[in-house]
């Protein structure tokens, strides 16, 4: 005995974000009022009896019941049409009191057509025939008017209406002359304008695939997903969803954002459409708008022409913004894509040097950048929860690309889906049919940026931006993968694990960071006459990109060992306290913007930071003032300035922030809350006094305490390591720059890569060097010649190319 199975009904599904919920259908047809039901019968009428009056003014002795049946013969045609009124009239008012009437026609009858036409053509093959119905509809309306006009039939008048066109040609073409030569004068200037800024490239003209993007996996797999969806959208949407059509890839320049919209489009056999970021930059307002429309409706053609259509708006910043920075962007404001140690830095941290941010971590470099944008604000009298950073373009009216481009894009993006054509629109109407829906255009939109806190909120929506990726730094393991494969392209010598050892000291390397390094380590190896890298062109690359060329310049000599003790003293207590990161390099050749410099980087990918991290941060920051004040009897130079600002902004956030100080409460919660007392305590401000600046004195205080505690530490483990200091510095002076591994050697008095540090374990070598610095001390007070020369020592490897500073 078989069970019976109950129905389950057919469930409607999930509509697109940008189409309204789809309403029960009704019945029966929607009644019509009496004069639209009767208004084109009425017309009809009319016109017949303006015929006919006509043909009674011809000749007055013909009467009226005469000139009307002389008239039905003549003008059967406009009786015809009101006859086909009539029906059709006839048929709504059936329709609109049965439904079965109103079912069989609506569903049976106009629905099957469709379905039928679906199933039989496909949309490109379905357009190409609806234009050519239109065309042959219009010849044969045309040639029934010509046919009355020239009173013949309607064949034959269209091979009569050539020979009247050329017989009125001269004055047609003055009329038209005239009025269209400022027109086209205009139409000629915005076609023009409107015209470049978008390449298209065919399937045959794409070879990137996805195995070319290198150190992304967790996007790839993320952005495989469209794919599925682009190129079979039945299996989302024959479950009641809808295929995801917008994606927004984010993060630092190089990461690889316009390579990954590259692969798309070759792994799909897709047309792939580039947009350049200036194309919607114009000097006439409207231009933009033109190049969006041209835009979509050639991405239309192509999404039925193939079945799909990919394009890319690179810099996405620069047209889908309003003229000011959108409060928040993807991931939360700021959309941070900052690096160090100058592989993937940003400019401000490229070749830092001895001004602070070169001894801090990437996450403390992040919060004093974005600390310093915002202490402009700060201004007397202002409103502290309102900032004063304004961007704006055309008098603020306009945004990304001029006015009403932005707008237009988000138009096309999800705007109406209305019906297109007029025959279609407005024909179908007068048949009493349902105007056929647009085809479903198969568009993936991809956008890239690095700013991605400039872009207009309406844009990034569900259903214009379904999906937001990050392309950010790529991991360890992203960097290996990455290394490998340009590396891979050349011939070199680097093994697994320097290859290893190498990402690991470019920690924030992207790829094009990473095909930059390899190519210029190539090059180096060619300018020795060498076709193999080796591991030292990878390094002597690596300094080039980090630090610049050097300027060819010497210090004099009192000089040179104080930037030398400045700089060691950093790396000393660097290698002392932090355990967090790990000096890269050491320098004290002069940059562009730096007498010397010690460039740590972090050893493994940390997301998180602790107290302790943050107080080595200030440790390694106040080590360059307590080390001038420790060797130069109490004196100091002005090159701790940007040490000292970036160690007091960070014991701002420690105290004020994070709860890292004397204290646990939020400065800037007090602040905004009005309450809040000197030193932590209960109770409100003095009388007179205001909440904000009792707090800014409290904070201060505590600040200046927190400052002092570690300026002590640093100054101890400075005495503790007075030898350690003097054989840095004595390196220093001697090879100009040292590595990580060499500080290390020196340090612990081992042989190094470049540097033997055994020397250093000499007690009597040790005095040398204490010695040398008491000579370049005096010289320092008294504005002389150093008395002593360098001491020799610390031997370089073969093959280094470095020399021991000349002494006058």
């Amino acid at each position: 005995m078989t069970t019976p199975v109950e129905s389950v009904p057919a469930h409607e599904g999930l509509t697109p974000p940008d189409e309204p919920p789809h309403a029960a259908p009704a019945p029966t047809r929607k009644k019509m009022s009496f004069w639209d039901r009767s208004r084109l019968l009425l017309l009809f009428v009319f016109a017949w009896l303006v015929i006919v009056w006509a043909a009674m003014a011809d000749n007055p002795l013909l009467p009226f019941v005469d000139a009307a049946r002389i008239q039905v013969v003549d003008s059967q045609w406009l009786l015809w049409l009101a006859g086909a009124e009539l029906l059709r009239q006839i048929h709504f008012f059936v329709s609109e009191r049965s439904p079965r009437y109103h079912a069989f026609w609506s569903k049976k009858v106009f629905g099957g057509t469709e379905r039928a036409l679906r199933r039989r053509f496909s949309d490109w093959t379905r357009f190409r025939l609806s234009r050519l119905i239109k065309f042959i509809a219009f010849i044969a309306l045309f040639a029934l008017v010509a046919g009355q006009i020239l009173e013949t039939q309607p064949v034959l008048a269209i091979f009569q209406l050539p020979a009247l066109v050329f017989q009125a040609l001269p004055l047609i073409l003055q009329l038209t002359f005239t009025l269209l030569f400022v027109v086209l004068q205009f139409a000629a200037i915005f076609w023009f304008l409107s015209r470049g800024g978008v390449d298209t490239y065919y399937p045959d003209d794409i070879n990137t695939r996805f195995t070319d993007v290198w150190g992304q996996d967790h996007v790839v797999e993320r952005v495989k997903e469209n794919i599925v969806f682009l190129e079979n959208p039945d299996e989302i949407e024959a479950k009641g969803g809808y295929v995801p059509s917008g994606m927004l890839l984010w993060g630092p320049p190089g990461t690889g954002k316009t390579l990954m919209a590259e692969a798309v489009a070759g792994e799909t056999g897709k047309p792939y459409v580039f947009v350049d970021p200036g194309a919607f930059t114009n000097m006439f307002m409207g231009v933009g708008i033109l190049k969006v429309k041209s835009l979509f409706r050639k991405l239309r053609k192509l999404a039925l022409r193939y079945g799909g259509v990919i394009v890319f708006f690179d810099e996405a910043d620069a047209l889908g913004n309003r003229g000011a920075l959108a409060q928040t962007g993807p991931g939360g404001p700021g959309g941070r894509g900052m690096g160090v140690g100058g592989m993937g830095a940003p400019a401000p941290f490229q070749n830092a040097g001895c001004h602070g941010f070169s001894y801090l971590s990437e996450d403390t470099r992040h919060l004093l950048t974005r600390s310093s944008m915002h202490s402009g604000a700060e201004q007397p009298g202002a409103d502290p929860g309102r900032s004063r950073f304004v961007m704006g373009g055309m008098g603020g009216m306009g945004g990304g690309g001029g006015m009403g481009t932005l707008q237009a894009l988000l138009t096309e993006l999800s705007g109406l889906k209305k019906p297109r054509g007029i025959i279609n629109r407005l024909g179908r109407r007068v048949l009493g049919m349902r105007p056929k829906p647009p085809p479903k255009y198969r568009i993936l939109v991809m956008m890239a940026t690095n700013m991605p806190e400039a872009l207009d909120e309406a844009l990034l929506r569900p259903g214009r931006i379904d999906r937001i990726y990050r392309v950010g730094y790529p991991s360890k393991a992203g960097r290996v993968r990455t290394y490998e494969g340009y590396l891979a392209k050349v011939a070199h010598e680097l093994d697994t694990d320097q290859i290893e050892k190498l990402s690991t000291i470019t920690p924030y390397a992207t790829g094009a960071t990473i095909k930059d390094l390899v190519n210029e380590s190539l090059i180096i190896a060619i300018r020795d006459g060498r076709e193999v890298i080796t591991w030292k062109d990878v390094m002597r690359a690596k300094q080039l990109k980090d630090l610049g060329p050097p300027e060819d310049v010497e210090y004099i000599e009192r000089e040179r060992h104080a930037v030398a003790v400045h700089e060691a003293c950093h790396a000393v207590v660097a290698f002392r306290t932090r355990r967090h990161m790990e000096i890269d390099l050491a320098t004290i050749e002069k940059g562009s913007d730096y007498l010397g410099m010690v460039a740590s980087i972090p050893p493994e990918d940390q997301f998180t930071r602790w107290r302790s991290e943050y107080e080595a941060d200030i440790l390694v920051s106040l080590a360059s003032l307590a080390g001038e004040r420790m060797f130069f009897d109490g004196d100091s130079s002005s090159g701790v300035s940007g040490d000292l600002e970036s160690a007091t902004a960070v014991a701002s956030f420690m105290e004020g922030y994070w709860g890292m100080g004397s204290t646990v409460s939020s400065y800037s919660t007090a602040r905004r809350l009005e309450v809040g007392s000197p030193g932590g305590g209960r109770g409100g401000p003095p009388k007179g006094e205001s909440t904000e600046k009792v707090l800014r004195h409290a904070l201060a205080d505590r600040i200046e305490n927190q400052l002092e505690e570690l300026l002590d530490r640093a100054e101890t483990i400075l005495k503790e390591n007075r030898a350690g200091v003097l054989a840095i510095a004595h390196a220093l002076e001697t090879h100009k720059t040292l590595s990580g591994e060499d500080i290390e050697a020196v340090l612990e008095c081992r042989e190094g890569v470049t540097v033997d540090g055994t020397v250093y374990a000499d007690e009597s070598f040790t005095a040398q060097l204490e010695e040398y610095h008491s000579a370049a001390a005096g010289a320092h007070r008294g504005h002389s010649p150093v008395s002593l020369s360098l001491p020799s020592g610390g031997r370089l490897q073969e093959g280094d190319t470095a020399a021991a500073t000349a002494q006058p």
